[in-house]
């Protein structure tokens, strides 16, 4: 039988490796649907863009999968059903709009408004150790980056029609 300090224990290390794993999970979506809009964009400029969003969250994944390695767990593998429908959706948003790069465009930015609040709650609710609170609020940081660079995507968007 457990004492309460190992259950409690047991608890908090759970806790940390649920939302790890839900956050690399979130990060293989995103990353899946930054690569699958950069093949869907036919301007070079948004191409690069994707190109650049998809390798940031693809290191987002490389973290946090060290993060819970580090934790003796097993990161899962690959996105979740709803990354899946979101990226079904873009296809079906791309095809109704004629491979209209602003639609893909559209949907990459509230994909990472998606990220940043996530981010922004899980940070709140939850005392990560130390190592983890700077690995998430530095990935929180590049994601405020992207989405403050909106003038520029909408640049990006206005040399596309």
């Amino acid at each position: 039988m457990k004492t309460t300090k190992e259950q409690a224990d047991i608890d908090i290390h759970n806790n940390l490796v649920n939302n790890l794993q839900e956050l690399l999970e979130k990060n293989v979506d995103a990353e899946k649907g930054f690569a699958k809009a950069m093949q869907d964009a036919k301007n070079a400029n948004l191409k690069n863009f994707l190109k650049h969003q998809a390798a940031q969250h693809g290191r987002f994944v490389n973290e946090l999968d060290q993060e819970i390695r580090n934790l003796n767990e097993t990161p899962k593998e690959g996105g979740s059903v709803t990354g899946k429908l979101h990226r079904t959706w873009i296809d079906i948003k791309t095809a109704l709009t004629g491979e209209n790069d602003e639609a893909v465009l559209e949907e990459c930015i509230r994909g990472e408004k998606a990220s940043l609040e996530e981010y922004e709650e899980r940070i709140k609710q939850n005392n990560f150790p130390p190592q983890v609170e700077t690995i998430l609020t530095n990935q929180l940081g590049e994601i405020r980056g992207t989405l403050s660079r909106v003038k520029t995507l909408e640049d990006i968007a206005d040399s596309i029609n």
